[in-house]
């Protein structure tokens, strides 16, 4: 845990400071803590937390802190109650405004019984990434990239050591070999996020930014129901003032079929709007929605019992919405002013022309049972994935102009 979690410090608190930032004792907590000393600064942190009882950096700092400190204890239920009130410090932090998504991350992380997992389940090696860990949180980095890679020796596919050390490199401002160790993760375990996201960091300190969009849109591609991947990539368009192409449909029909009868809703806004291109695709999509479940899903899915919303079904579905835009489009003569089509679906027929439906169901409209088809798709469409996050969601680095390059 200190580990990943230090590693998330870089990303730095997106809060309000309410305090007085020249206080030399809060700046001095704050520098042991961006230094990585985290059993040092926490009681620190506590102190400036009471004296500051609104200062939303130090509380997140104080919590971050407690959760690293934990691991330098050797007690496994001291550790616990550690985490468990990091926890409830950073808690607190949330409920008074902090909304960082370095908090959000730790939160997601923590289980609220303060419960661990193990690294691995050969003893020695557990013991030696435990040990490492709590190296890299008294801010002894030397010493805890030693331990992680004497326990990547005795197993070389042990991700987090991997990821670890080159977690160590980045602390130091070593970047190269910080990359060289992230590759070496994502080489163990491609369809794990965190080396790509951590690998991406890296190369956006080092100015390197369409290297480093590439490495996100790969963490996109590992998880992508994970909210971590598409952190980092939004930190990522936000530095390079550029907007995500994420395109959100709002669902306006619902398909139903229940003891053989078929039953299609609309929703009132746009129910009674007759010859309307919206009306028109919402309903060509619940009628597609509904043949599925009639009949399409046994026969395309014959291996499986139940009926379940399929990414397949999804895509055929929004094809069909796609194909009406169109072909009222056509018959307008795209130059009719009655002509008009919600801008989101708009961009619907651009990616079915494109021919990227498959991955916008499963990256912009899954659900849990279209999650289910994710991996099976990844390991057989990665190109087509990246392809589509490269040319539709993740705009290019915008060209740089002779004052921009001068200003790097």
């Amino acid at each position: 845990m200190a580990g990943a979690a230090v590693s998330l410090a870089k990303d730095r608190a997106e809060v309000k400071q309410s305090s007085n930032p020249s206080d030399p004792e809060r700046q001095r907590a704050l520098e042991l803590y961006s230094a990585g000393k985290m059993a040092d600064a926490m009681p620190l942190l506590e102190q400036l937390a009471a004296t500051y009882p609104k200062d939303l950096v130090v509380w997140e700092a104080w919590g971050v802190a407690t959760v690293n400190y934990a691991q330098t204890l050797n007690d496994p239920e001291l550790r616990k109650k550690a985490r468990v009130r990091g926890r409830s410090i950073l808690l607190k932090a949330k409920d008074m405004g902090d909304n960082s998504n370095l908090l959000q991350t730790f939160l997601n992380m923590l289980p609220e019984d303060g419960s661990e997992s193990s690294f691995s389940p050969r003893q020695e090696v557990d013991e030696l990434m435990q040990q490492a860990e709590a190296d890299f949180a008294r801010g002894n980095l030397d010493k805890a990239r030693e331990g992680y890679i004497r326990a990547l020796l005795l197993d070389p596919n042990l991700y987090s050591a991997a990821l670890f050390t080159g977690d160590v490199y980045f602390k130091q401002h070593q970047l190269g070999s910080a990359g060289e160790w992230f590759s070496r993760a994502v080489q163990i375990d491609p369809n794990r996020e965190t080396a790509y996201r951590y690998w991406g960091d890296a190369l956006m300190q080092a100015g390197k930014m369409e290297e480093a969009r590439g490495k996100f849109i790969e963490a996109i591609i590992a998880e992508p129901y994970s909210r971590n991947p598409w952190m980092g990539l939004g930190q990522w368009a936000d530095h390079n003032h550029v907007k995500l192409n994420f395109v959100r449909l709002q669902d306006m029909s619902k398909a139903e079929v229940k003891d053989g009868q078929t039953n299609i809703t609309l929703e009132p806004s746009i129910a009674d709007k007759k010859n309307d291109p919206v009306t028109a695709a919402w309903l060509a999509y619940a009628m597609n929605r509904a043949l599925w479940q009639r009949e399409k899903f046994k026969r395309e899915f014959p291996n499986e019992a139940k009926y379940r919303h399929t990414f397949r079904e999804e895509a055929d579905s929004l094809h069909a919405m796609a194909a009406v835009i169109s072909e009222l489009a056509e018959a307008a003569g795209r130059k009719d002013q009655q002509f008009a089509v919600d801008s989101d679906l708009a961009e619907l027929v651009k990616i079915d022309q494109a021919g990227m439906l498959e991955p916008f169901a499963l990256l912009n409209r899954a659900d849990k049972e279209i999650a289910v088809d994710y991996d099976v798709y990844r390991n057989a469409n990665r190109d087509k994935l990246r392809r589509y996050l490269e040319e539709i969601v993740v705009p290019k680095m915008p060209a740089a102009t002779p004052e921009s390059a001068a200003s790097q």
